[in-house]
């Protein structure tokens, strides 16, 4: 009898997450095999503390190499084409058989859709441009930074607020800050719709405390040498740092689990169309009500890869399935000088989400540091 196959495509929170739950619940006759262009792992998170320079790339990412210690086989490779009628997926090099199928691809950066934009700034997510931006932060003598999320959704909603927070932290650091003005611009009307009016109250607040100007409603155009358009208006800046918009990988689309500019389409259980294949993490939306989906953060593909993994054991052991994704999480928001806040998270409270943002302390930092080392040590 052959063995049971799961893939699962994408070495990210979700992949890790539904991996090691697997693992650890199902016998070494199951094969569990993980495949990832990329051969290392390292949270978005820690860019911000390359930014601040209190950490640096080569230091903080681990080889995905290290689930095989697990009995998890890791390839890899980029996929090239996911099959769901023949059960398949096809990687440059080989082709793969699976019994089930979980999609974790998360989204790709896609600047290009910004006439001007990778010309012009750095980009925020970018792994490459962070050590450059934490450089040219530290030389500024004077000047404009402007930040701006330039498409919607994008993964990890505080982020982009962190990172303003954290710059101006450095500033203070370098002595700079008196000199530097800071200009934060969002397409939406308050700065962060998921959490709702009193959290972007809130945060809205605390950029103001660190003299960072909040503009809603500015969606960008295109961008310029020096210069940012916007549908109702455009403003200089000498450094622009931006969050760009997101896409999903082609193959995801090409293989028919998606259509061009939108997201795969889940719901609490992450199951697809396709028998037995499962969308998690930032590649999938689950729509909360009518305009609200569940935002792109890595606590919530954790959570949706073992929900996944948790209704696949119950599959394979003849038992009933009965995990569904409880929207519940959180998200840190670093305020600088190893402080930071933490936003709690129910996305399917009734009427309405719940969410509520705790006081910037030592604690909620020590609980972020924790955060990522549990993790690294569980998964890899």
């Amino acid at each position: 009898m052959r063995p049971i196959n799961i893939v699962i495509l994408g070495g990210g929170f979700g992949g890790l997450a539904a991996a090691n739950e697997l693992r650890e619940n199902l016998t070494q006759d199951t094969r569990i095999t993980i495949i990832d262009k990329k051969d290392w792992f390292m949270m978005d998170l820690v860019k911000l503390w390359i930014i601040n320079g209190t950490r640096n790339f080569e230091s903080s990412k681990r080889s995905l190499e290290n689930v095989t210690k697990k009995g998890i086989e890791f390839v890899n490779e980029a996929v090239l084409k996911i099959d769901p009628t023949n059960k398949a997926v096809r990687t440059k090099y080989r082709q793969f058989h699976y019994d089930y199928l979980i999609i974790a691809l998360g989204v790709e950066l896609a600047p290009e859709q910004i006439p001007g934009l990778k010309e012009n700034g750095f980009i925020l997510y970018d792994i490459n441009d962070v050590p450059k931006i934490r450089d040219t932060i530290r030389n500024m003598k004077s000047g404009k930074i402007v930040m701006a999320i330039t498409g919607l959704p994008y993964k990890c909603p505080p982020a982009p607020f962190e990172a303003a927070l954290l710059i101006r932290s450095v500033l203070e650091e370098t002595g700079a800050s008196d000199a530097v003005q800071m200009d934060f611009y969002s397409p939406t009307p308050i700065t962060l719709p998921a959490g709702g009016p009193k959290v972007s109250e809130d945060i809205l607040q605390i950029l103001e405390s660190k003299k960072i100007k909040f503009h809603g409603n500015h969606k960008t155009v295109s961008v310029e040498p020096n210069k940012i358009k916007f549908e109702n208006g455009e403003t200089n800046f000498d450094i622009l740092i931006s969050v760009p918009p997101h896409k999903i990988p082609s193959v995801v689309i090409e293989s028919g689990f998606a259509e061009i500019g939108k997201f795969v389409s889940v719901d609490k259980t992450c199951k697809t169309n396709y028998d037995r294949v499962y969308a998690i993490g930032d590649v999938n939306q689950i729509m909360v009500t009518d305009k609200i989906a569940v935002p792109k953060a890595g606590i919530f593909a954790e959570t949706e890869g073992i929900t996944v993994a948790r209704n696949i054991i119950s599959q394979i052991k003849h038992e009933l399935e009965h995990d569904k994704f409880d929207g519940k999480g959180g998200c840190f928001l670093e305020t600088g000088k190893r402080i930071a806040g933490y936003i709690q998270v129910d996305m399917f409270a009734t009427p309405d989400p719940l969410t509520e943002l705790k006081s910037a302390t030592p604690e909620h930092f020590a609980e972020k540091e924790k955060f990522e080392q549990d993790r690294l040590k569980k998964w890899l």
